[in-house]
C-alpha cells in the first residue's frame, strides 16, 4: 500500500537517476567554521538495542567499501538529525538547561516507538536509510521545537521535517554513476527496526570531515 514514506523513496531514486554528479557535503555552511560546535537534537543509536542497524550498515558500508565520492559513517556517528538549537558561543548554559527542562516535559507526553530503517537511497550528498513511521519521528521533532518555544520567541529551522539517517557522505564532485550500481543491488536488503526511547541534546563539531559529538543529555519518551 502507497505511503508517503514509499513514495518518497521511489521519487528520491528515480531523482537520483537523473542527477550528474555528487555534491561534496563538507562545504562550509554559514556560521560553521574550524573549531566551532553547535546544540542540536538528535537521535542516536549508540546504544545495544541499536545492534540490527549497526549489523545492517556494517553489511551495506561492505558494499559501498572503496566507491570513489563517498565518506563511510562509523557506526558511532550515525543519527537522525531532529532540531537545531545554536551555535554553543552564542547559546548559554542558563537557556541549555531551561530548554532541557522543558523537553523533558514534553517528551514525557510523546510515546516511545519502533522505528524502522531501511532500504537504502540516495541523493546529491549523501546516501543514507529510508526512515519511518514519519509521523513518529515528527512526533518527538514537535515536542522538542515547542520546549525551545518555552524559553525563547523564536524556533530556529523550518516546521517542515524530512526524516533520514544517512551512512555515508558525499565528498567530491564526481559522477553519480558509480555509486548508483552500488546502490542499486544494496537495495533489496531487508530493513531493521529499533526501538526509539528518548532524544539526545548533543553538542556537535564537523572539523574532521565527520559529524562527531558529545552527548549533553539524554531525555527520555513517554
Amino acid at each position: 500500500m502507497p505511503t508517503p514514506e514509499l513514495d518518497s523513496f521511489t521519487a528520491r531514486w528515480e531523482e537520483f537517476g537523473r542527477l550528474e554528479r555528487l555534491t561534496n557535503h563538507w562545504w562550509w555552511r554559514p556560521g560553521w567554521s574550524l573549531g566551532r560546535s553547535f546544540y542540536t537534537w538528535h537521535l542516536t543509536f549508540d546504544d545495544p538495542t541499536a545492534a540490527p542497524l549497526h549489523d545492517l550498515v556494517h553489511r551495506l558500508h561492505d558494499g559501498l567499501a572503496d566507491v570513489d565520492g563517498l565518506d563511510l559513517i562509523p557506526q558511532r556517528w550515525l543519527h537522525l538529525t531532529m532540531q537545531g538549537l545554536g551555535f554553543t558561543d552564542e547559546v548559554t548554559d542558563v537557556d541549555v538547561d531551561a530548554i532541557t527542562r522543558a523537553a523533558t516535559k514534553h517528551l514525557a507526553t510523546v510515546p516511545a516507538f519502533d522505528l524502522t530503517l531501511g532500504p537504502i537511497e540516495a541523493d546529491d550528498e549523501a546516501t543514507g536509510l529510508l526512515v519511518r513511521p514519519w509521523t513518529a519521528v515528527a512526533g518527538v521533532r514537535d515536542g522538542i521545537r515547542d520546549a525551545i518555544g518555552d524559553v525563547w520567541d523564536e524556533v530556529l529551522e523550518s516546521p517542515e521535517f524530512h526524516p533520514h539517517v544517512s551512512i555515508a557522505y558525499s565528498n567530491s564532485d564526481v559522477p553519480t554513476g558509480p555509486v548508483r550500481e552500488r546502490v542499486a543491488p544494496l537495495r533489496d536488503f531487508e530493513p531493521v527496526t529499533i526501538p526509539i526511547t528518548s532524544a539526545q541534546l548533543i553538542r556537535l563539531n564537523r572539523d574532521n570531515q565527520m559529524y562527531e559529538w558529545e552527548t549533553v543529555a539524554d531525555v527520555p519518551l513517554g
